[in-house]
C-alpha cells in the first residue's frame, strides 16, 4: 500500500521515524505496540490506525492468551480510542471493535496488497523454481502459508496430506514467537509427525514467497480465526485456486471469490481441483477477479480520499 500512495503526485508519504516527530498532516498507524504511542498522542496530525489485531488473534497464537485476554482488550481499547479513524479490515473487525466498546469512527477497509509482485515470475520458470525447490515436476502442490500455531490449524492442514498420499503439501511458515508461541511443544510434534508427503521449508524471505507461489497447484488455509488473510490475496495474485474453512470473517470479504468449506470436504475439494481441469480453470478465474478487487492501487484512490475528509472535518 506504501508503495502505491508513493506513486501518487497529490500525496507525500514519510516512512516509519517511531523515535522523532514528523511535521505531517496525517499520521497512519498499522502496529499497536509500545513505539506507536509516540505517534499516536503527537499533537497536531490527524491519526488513522488500520485494525490489523483484536483480542482474539493472540488466541492460539501466543502462549496464555486466554488468561490475559481480558487486559489486551484493555490496552487495544485505549490506543484504538486516541485514533481519529480506524480502518477496520474487515466486517468482523468491526464487530469485535463495537464489542470492545470502541468510541471512534469505524470504516471497513480490507486490507490490499500490489498484486504486480507476485505475477513477476514467468509461467516457463515453474519448472525451474520446482527442481530448486525439490518439488517434483509433474507432483499436484497443495500450499499453505502463515505462522505455525494453533488457530492456522496445521493439523488439519497435515490430516489432508495423511488422507491424500499421492498429492504435495507444503506449508511456508514457522513459529518466529519460539517458545512463547502458543502450545509450540504440541505445533514441533506435529511437524515431526508429518507423513513424507509434507514439506515444512520454516519461514523464507519474502521476496521468495513468488516463487513459492508459481511452484504450487492451489492454495489452501484451514485457520479458524483470521481477521483478512493476506496470503489468500497473495495466492490469488498469483492465479492459484484458493481453498479456505468457512468463516464469518470470509463472508464479507472474499464471499464465493474463495472456496469456502467446512473440514470433511478439504480432501474432496483438493482431489477435485486435481482431476477436473473446468473447476480448477473456474476457481482460478475467481482468484482473478479477488486479486482485482483488492489491489493497492485503487486502495490507494480510497485512502486519499479518507485522508481529506479528516483534514475537512
Amino acid at each position: 500500500m506504501t508503495a502505491s500512495l508513493e506513486k501518487r503526485d497529490d500525496i507525500e508519504v514519510i516512512r516509519g521515524r517511531f523515535s522523532e516527530s514528523v511535521d505531517c498532516d496525517v499520521i497512519h498507524l498499522h502496529t499497536i505496540g509500545m513505539r506507536a504511542w509516540r505517534k499516536l498522542l503527537q499533537r497536531g496530525p490527524k491519526k488513522v490506525v488500520s485494525v490489523h489485531v483484536v483480542p482474539d488473534s493472540f488466541v492460539g497464537s501466543v502462549i496464555g492468551a486466554r488468561y490475559w485476554r481480558f487486559a489486551a482488550s484493555i490496552y487495544m481499547r485505549l490506543f484504538y480510542d486516541r485514533a481519529d479513524l480506524l480502518l477496520a479490515v474487515s466486517e468482523e473487525t468491526k464487530k469485535d471493535l463495537l464489542a470492545m466498546n470502541v468510541t471512534k469512527p469505524i470504516v471497513v477497509e480490507y486490507n490490499s496488497i500490489d498484486t504486480q509482485k507476485y505475477r513477476t515470475v514467468k509461467p516457463d520458470a515453474r519448472e525451474q523454481i520446482r527442481k530448486n525447490l525439490g518439488i517434483d515436476s509433474d507432483a499436484f502442490v497443495v500450499m499453505g502459508a502463515g505462522q505455525v500455531q494453533p488457530r492456522k490449524r496445521i493439523d488439519s492442514f497435515i490430516a489432508c496430506a495423511t488422507a491424500l498420499p499421492d498429492v504435495l503439501f507444503v506449508w511456508v511458515g514457522g513459529m518466529p514467537f519460539g517458545k512463547l508461541a502458543a502450545d509450540s511443544m504440541h505445533m514441533d510434534k506435529l511437524i515431526k509427525s508429518a507423513p513424507s508427503n509434507m514439506l515444512f521449508p520454516g519461514i523464507v524471505d519474502l521476496r521468495s514467497m513468488p516463487e513459492y507461489y508459481a511452484a504450487a497447484d492451489m492454495f489452501f488455509l484451514p485457520s479458524d480465526q483470521e481477521t483478512f488473510g493476506l496470503v489468500v490475496l497473495e495466492a490469488s495474485a498469483a492465479g492459484l485456486p484458493v481453498m479456505v474453512r468457512r468463516l464469518d470473517d470470509y463472508a464479507d470479504s472474499f464471499g464465493n471469490d474463495v472456496l469456502q468449506c467446512v473440514e470433511a470436504d478439504f480432501p474432496s475439494n483438493i482431489k477435485r481441483l486435481r482431476d477436473d481441469p473446468s473447476f480448477y480453470q473456474q476457481r482460478r478465474d475467481r482468484s482473478k477477479l479477488l486479486a482485482s478487487r483488492f489491489d493497492s492501487t485503487a486502495a490507494a484512490e480510497r485512502y486519499v480520499k479518507l485522508y481529506a475528509g479528516l483534514l475537512n472535518e
